[in-house]
């Protein structure tokens, strides 16, 4: 049986949506009075775990789900040892830099050296500046980042923005975008090598269900 690790949070719905599809029904974990984190689908075919979103590609790389869904933001942070499969194309978002629209930093390279910077995508926070050879300190948050600037801790953050709402609501402003972002089909790599439980049928299912117009 084959096991599939499914994040909590916006994903959730259109990855069970998705995963209907193909004959998997995972719509249990929606209900309000569900608290289980393991189910299995009707037809007996698969698991879903559900988990924390910087979680899944861990359940994958480990061989507890043979494939997952995440956002892209998480595999460029993370770097999991998976087999990257399919942009599912849902779950739009955008990696940024954003300041206070008071700030006189139009552009990252506008930062003074060792400015600091908050941050719960250290790695690719750190990987962009490195790029611009601009020294800063990553500050790491893992609440609400927009509160980096306003409160004066930091001079800018790296986050991720979907309508841009939030930054608004904060007197924030979009300097850069580093690259977009998309839900992701991954795969554990010997998994899907040895094609168990006739993995790579489903993959091909759930490709030609995305490319395939509602």
């Amino acid at each position: 049986m084959l096991t599939v690790a499914l994040p909590k949070g916006e994903l959730l719905k259109n990855s069970i949506r998705l995963l209907q599809t193909v004959g998997l029904d995972f719509s249990a974990f929606l209900d309000s009075g569900n608290r289980q984190l393991q189910i299995t689908d009707a037809s007996g075919q698969a698991k879903g775990l559900l988990v924390r979103g910087q979680d899944v590609p861990v359940y994958v790389e480990y061989g507890q789900a043979q494939f997952g869904i995440i956002g892209y933001d998480v595999i460029r942070e993370k770097k999991p040892q998976v087999a990257h499969l399919v942009d599912l194309q849902f779950g739009y978002c955008r990696m940024s830099v954003a300041v206070k629209a008071s700030s006189p930093y139009k552009l990252p390279v506008d930062l003074p050296p060792h400015s600091r910077v908050a941050s719960k995508y250290v790695n690719c926070a750190n990987e962009y500046f490195d790029s611009l050879d601009l020294p800063v300190e990553i500050v790491p948050l893992y609440g609400s980042v927009e509160l980096g600037p306003i409160t004066g801790m930091s001079e800018a953050i790296v986050d991720i923005v979907s309508t841009g709402r939030t930054l608004k609501d904060n007197g924030l402003v979009e300097i850069t975008t580093l690259y977009e972002s998309t839900a992701r089909l991954i795969a554990h790599p010997l998994s899907y090598r040895l094609n168990t439980g006739n993995l790579h049928n489903l993959v091909e299912r759930l490709r030609e269900a995305v490319l395939t117009p509602a």
